[in-house]
């Protein structure tokens, strides 16, 4: 990312612009198929899970990239400004994730014969609020649907996260095959756009259910429960949306990541996706 300057002891990351020609060389070097790679030093644990499945194949894996309005509502300059703000450094910040999500997919295209890659928007859930007046829905929109064409013109599968509430319509619209949402805590938000989810349905898109929480609550659930569970929040779903087709383009994940969780709790998360699939058959 050009400009970008980094504080590693402070943990802390922001846009200084300055008369170099950092912009000039990223212009000349990033175009519309560009790869940008992912160093191990960022990235541990996708070099890590690489490492341990040289010599495998599997019929689908899923990489994931921060999403263009979470990322760029989350870098400031030097003044303290979004970059969302700026328009030339929002393009910049789209070239750059857009080459992240096609070197991921070549990546995994390796040892898989299909590639999801997840654009995680957390901060979908925030817009609308006092602190990101101007954020427009149509850029919004835009940004998330360039990404999401980046990926399916790259031969990859392009799915859309928010742990929270959003405008789902939207992001709907935007072109994503699959919407993943937090079931857990979250589901009756959603049911409110059950007309955009019919359509995303109707034309072979998967809700992606996450069903399980990472939060503490995992601790206190155990098998029944769960499925209890997701029988009562699919039941919700078939009010509006015939049973045959929700549950022909369902997928079951973890509510969000698990990567706060300790091994024992995140290996319960699994353990417990694999009884609500065994029992959705």
């Amino acid at each position: 990312m050009p400009y970008l300057r980094m504080n590693e002891k402070d943990q802390v990351a922001w846009i200084m612009r300055d008369y170099s020609d950092e912009l000039e060389r990223f212009y000349e070097s990033c175009t519309e198929t560009s790869r940008i790679a992912i160093s191990e030093d960022f990235a541990a644990g996708f070099h890590a899970f690489i490492k341990m499945i040289k010599g495998k194949r599997f019929p689908i894996l899923k990489g994931h990239i921060t999403g263009p309005i979470t990322f760029t509502l989350g870098l400031k300059d030097n003044q303290g400004r979004y970059v969302y703000f700026d328009e030339e450094l929002r393009e910049i910040a789209s070239m750059l994730l857009q080459a992240k999500a096609r070197w991921q997919i070549d990546m995994l295209k390796h040892h898989a014969e299909k590639v999801i890659i997840f654009i995680d928007e957390p901060i979908l859930s925030a817009l609308g609020g006092s602190s990101y007046l101007g954020v427009s829905t149509e850029d919004v929109s835009m940004l998330i649907s360039t990404i999401v064409a980046a990926i399916e013109n790259a031969g990859g599968i392009a799915g859309i996260h928010c742990c929270g509430r959003a405008d789902w319509s939207m992001v709907i619209d935007s072109g994503p095959e699959i919407l993943n949402f937090d079931a857990y805590d979250y589901l009756d938000p959603l049911i409110i756009y059950h007309g955009a989810i019919n359509q995303l349905l109707q034309r072979g898109g998967y809700l992606a259910w996450g069903i399980v929480p990472t939060s503490e609550s995992v601790n206190s659930l155990d098998e029944g429960q769960i499925i209890k569970l997701l029988k009562e929040s699919l039941e919700k779903m078939y009010r509006h949306i015939p049973a045959e087709l929700v549950n022909s383009r369902i997928l079951l994940t973890p509510s969000c990541g698990t990567g706060l969780r300790s091994i024992e709790e995140t290996v319960k998360i699994f353990q417990l996706l694999m009884r609500l699939k065994e029992a959705m058959v």
